[in-house]
């Protein structure tokens, strides 16, 4: 029985979604990809309908086996939490034609995966995905959160595997 899975993470925004791609075999994450969908100009529903195609095709392109989201957080005010919320919804969206099991994570559960401290900050996420994943430069930042997410879902994943449990662990949803 093999257990290599192939894990996208994103960091959804309404103008930067980060994604990023790793492959789990066994215990060990090799990196594949990594990049931000850039969704700045045009009306707001211009801008889903980009994240919405471009993850897409991403899913097209690497055929994850999983998809590992950061949920929504209330950072600045409601209306950025509701735009976050809509960003979201079009990457997941854009996953269901292709059957992937989707995954949910909280930014403090991602930074606790990843860095130890769900308080880490974004260039402590980056050093610590250039480390684990043994990367030769610096992701851009939300392409390292993406990472960090798909880290945290195969970490998990790892964790329920030595205890022969599919119960989810703290801070998953």
């Amino acid at each position: 029985m093999t257990t290599k899975r192939r894990i996208l993470g994103i960091d959804p925004g309404s103008r930067l979604t980060g994604f990023g791609v790793v492959d789990f075999d066994g215990g060990k994450a090799i990196y594949v990809a990594s990049g931000t969908v850039k969704s700045i100009d045009g009306a707001f529903a211009d801008r889903l309908r980009q994240i919405f195609e471009s993850v897409g095709g991403i899913v097209d392109e690497f055929r994850p086996d999983i998809v590992s989201i950061e949920s929504v957080f209330m950072h600045k005010n409601a209306g950025s939490a509701l735009k976050l919320g809509h960003a979201r919804s079009a990457a997941i969206c854009a996953t269901f034609a292709h059957g992937v099991e989707v995954h949910e994570y909280a930014p403090r559960a991602i930074k606790q995966a990843v860095v130890g401290t769900g308080a880490a900050t974004k260039e402590q996420v980056q050093h610590m995905v250039v480390s684990i994943l043994a990367l030769d430069g610096m992701p851009a930042p939300d392409a390292a959160d993406a990472l960090a997410a798909a880290l945290c879902h195969g970490h998990q994943r790892k964790i329920q595997l030595q205890l022969g449990t599919g119960n989810a662990i703290a801070g998953a949803q």
